[in-house]
């Protein structure tokens, strides 16, 4: 008898701001137990519809330059005026465990995560178009100034997309997430990933 499993791997989804990757990669978590979303810290204050330890781990500046200290972030970053980082620990442990960690990082981690992990997998996740991609940001619950801010900077981010394995239009919520399982299901049979262990019968 033979049995086959497979080395596990980050999958690293990027996209621009109302894009809706957040909730691609929730929605993908909660369908495949063997999966885990990897959630962010930031040092920015949560909006009204957030939570802690659903959206992001809300902490302090002290405690985030911190971790950066004792190297407990896998990679992060300023945006803006606050920080966003990988917390380093839940990765790894979900990994030895064997899951495939999923995690929504922009491309400046996703560039430092592929340093750090080579055999991650990219994809990149694109608006329909710019009208619905502003529609989108002007719905977050924010000032007129920060949702233009950021529509204007996810213009820029848009052209990120070469840098990526694979890339999808986010039109129907429900197709994204089929393709970025069978992006994923594909990459579990990867000749180079494939651990092959043979039984005597």
């Amino acid at each position: 008898m033979i049995k086959r499993d497979f080395r596990k791997f980050c999958v690293i989804i990027s996209g621009p701001s109302g894009c809706g990757k957040t909730t691609l990669c929730r929605k993908i978590a909660e369908k495949n137990r063997e999966f885990f979303y990897s959630v962010s810290c930031t040092t920015r204050k949560p909006r009204e519809d957030e939570s802690n330890g659903r959206d992001y781990y809300f902490i302090s500046r002290e405690e985030f330059e911190e971790m950066v200290k004792q190297n407990k972030m896998l990679e992060y970053a300023r945006v803006y005026e606050d920080y966003y980082g990988t917390p380093m620990d839940p990765v790894i442990k979900s990994l030895q465990e064997g899951k495939v960690v999923i995690m929504d990082i922009d491309f400046q981690g996703m560039r430092k995560v592929k340093k750090k992990m080579e055999d991650s997998v990219a994809i990149y996740i694109l608006p329909p178009s710019i009208e619905e991609l502003k529609k989108r940001i002007e719905k977050r619950k924010d000032s007129k100034e920060n949702a233009f801010k950021r529509f204007r900077e996810a213009l820029k981010e848009m052209d990120f997309w070469t840098a990526y394995d694979y890339v999808i239009i986010n039109k129907e919520i429900d197709k994204a997430v089929h393709e970025i399982e069978t992006i994923i299901n594909a990459e579990k049979l990867k000749r180079e990933r494939m651990i092959i262990e043979r039984e005597e019968e």
